[in-house]
């Protein structure tokens, strides 16, 4: 807040100040929600295939992730997938619950179209869950990665997502229960993947990227 403040608005204030000012209005910071990565001590856990590579191409990666949007009265859950070469997201679900089902319906409809090289995500229940395993088993190409306990940045892209989505939508609209979420995130993300620059993609959108590669693999 000190740093936004000077930058954008040319305020110099010190960190006490904005401490007080904070508590006068009211202002506080967003606490953590609910943990979504929980691990299952007999679950299988795949080895992090990812050190020192980077997505050459739409489909080499996907990554995925799990993360929670506040509600009035309680919590939603959204799970995405992510090419890691273009940013575009491609698939993602919402649900009042943290059961496997919702991940592993949403990857099988991502992967009835187009199948990843890799898929990559934490060591969750959800994603190390045979249910969730199984429907990656049935295609002998794709390979299996897992981040290291406690290392988000080993799906950064993914995290970085939610920080975008939380920020320029979920925190400005306020949502109030799971259906206005879900109108909200159907048209962010068809602005996140069509209209949306990235910075580091030439400031060009994911789908631009994601398909004008895909004609050319």
């Amino acid at each position: 807040m000190v740093v936004a403040l000077s930058r954008k608005h040319g305020i110099e204030v010190g960190r006490d100040a904005v401490r007080t000012a904070m508590r006068v209005l009211g202002l506080t910071a967003l606490n953590p929600g609910p943990e979504t990565s929980t691990p299952h001590p007999e679950h299988t856990v795949y080895p992090y295939l990812l050190s020192g590579v980077s997505a050459a191409r739409p489909n080499h990666i996907w990554g995925t992730d799990i993360t929670y949007i506040r509600l009035t009265d309680g919590f939603c859950y959204l799970v995405a997938y992510l090419d890691w070469f273009s940013r575009r997201v491609l698939a993602w679900r919402l649900s009042n619950s943290l059961e496997t089902s919702f991940c592993t319906e949403t990857l099988t409809n991502a992967l009835a179209t187009v199948l990843p090289e890799i898929h990559n995500s934490d060591q969750g229940v959800q994603y190390t869950s045979e249910e969730y395993l199984a429907v990656l088993k049935a295609h002998d190409s794709i390979a299996i990665s897992m981040d290291g306990r406690g290392r988000c940045m080993d799906n950064i892209f993914t995290e970085r997502l939610w920080r975008t989505v939380k920020y320029e939508d979920v925190y400005l609209k306020g949502y109030a229960t799971i259906d206005e979420v879900r109108g909200g995130l159907t048209e962010y993300f068809r602005f996140y993947n069509t209209e949306r620059p990235h910075q580091s993609l030439g400031y060009r959108t994911p789908d631009e990227v994601y398909y004008e590669n895909t004609k050319t693999s």
